[in-house]
């Protein structure tokens, strides 16, 4: 199995999956996130407690794309410090925009599996909307609100 076949059975898998679908109880953050121009609508929630992210789920629907990246992105935040979460996002968005050094893909485990999305400009929206509601949910100190793809760019 080459990489590209290997990535896509990572994207199909995690946009089927049903391990990080679901409400979060006791959740401290909740943040709607929509991309209009496809139809994408997550809901992540978020439990936060002394800095550590200790649960987190979406629910919602969207493109295999837009539910893969969710559900990579919850693998990879669970259990960590809220500053780590901020800097994997930072990571991810580089990985988007192709300026990544492979040490760095390397701390995104899985969610390298998107990489190839940076030359798939139609479809970086629904790789980035989770991405966008968990920085805006950190950011937000546990409001409930919605965030758009259109307010990302």
């Amino acid at each position: 199995m080459n990489l590209n076949e290997l990535y896509t059975q990572i994207i199909t898998e995690n946009s089927r999956s049903k391990e990080n679908r679901h409400p979060v109880p006791g959740a401290t953050h909740s943040l709607e996130g929509v991309n209009p121009s496809c139809g994408d609508d997550i809901t992540l929630q978020l439990r936060v407690n002394n800095g550590q992210i200790e649960d987190a789920g979406f629910i919602g629907s969207g493109c295999a794309i837009s539910q893969a990246s969710a559900s990579l992105m919850i693998d990879l935040v669970k259990g960590r410090s809220v500053e780590d979460a901020h800097r994997l996002i930072s990571l991810y968005f580089q990985m988007i925009k192709g300026k990544i050094t492979p040490e760095e893909l390397d701390e995104l485990e899985d969610v390298a599996a998107l990489q190839g999305i940076a030359h798939v400009p139609a479809r970086v929206k629904c790789a980035v909307l989770a991405w966008h509601t968990l920085e805006e949910a950190l950011d937000g100190e546990g409001k409930t609100d919605k965030v758009t793809t259109e307010d990302a760019e």
